[in-house]
């Protein structure tokens, strides 16, 4: 699960480099076309994977409710993020990654509710959610990357 890993720290300072290089109103702005922004994307697949793995391991998540009811599946932006809610995200971006190492190498992943996503896959354990959640990711760094274009 190490290459697994791998891959979320170097797709989260992909996301990381979108907060440092655009403006907050960058951030914040949902071009014609788009339901969302930047920072929604980016808030979007740090819920997704603390739901994906923690959530369906019936796990305590690292986030707030609040936080989790406005980003997950299904929902868009609804309100700007302020410069300290960004710098949150921005913090989150690593400390939830490096949490679930740390709790995955402590092996506190024992049961797993069976998850069918939008791909039609089902995933079965902690170790498809990670690597599912390294997919999700990915298609939204590509959103992000049309959003870009678009601002």
């Amino acid at each position: 699960m190490d290459y697994a890993f791998d891959v979320a720290i170097k797709n989260r300072k992909l996301l990381e480099s979108f907060i440092e290089n655009h403006t907050l109103e960058e951030l914040n702005k949902v071009p014609q076309g788009f339901n969302n922004n930047i920072i929604w994307n980016i808030v979007h697949t740090i819920v997704t994977q603390q739901l994906l793995i923690y959530n369906l391991s019936e796990l305590p998540m690292l986030l707030s409710e609040e936080m989790i009811t406005a980003y997950r599946k299904g929902t868009k932006a609804e309100r700007d993020l302020s410069q300290a809610e960004v710098d949150t995200v921005k913090g989150l971006l690593f400390s939830t990654i490096e949490k679930t190492k740390e709790d995955y190498d402590n092996k506190i992943f024992q049961s797993y509710n069976q998850y069918r996503v939008s791909t039609k896959s089902t995933l079965s354990n902690v170790e498809e959610a990670i690597e599912f959640n390294n997919f999700h990711e990915g298609i939204h760094l590509g959103y992000i990357l049309a959003l870009r274009k678009s601002l």
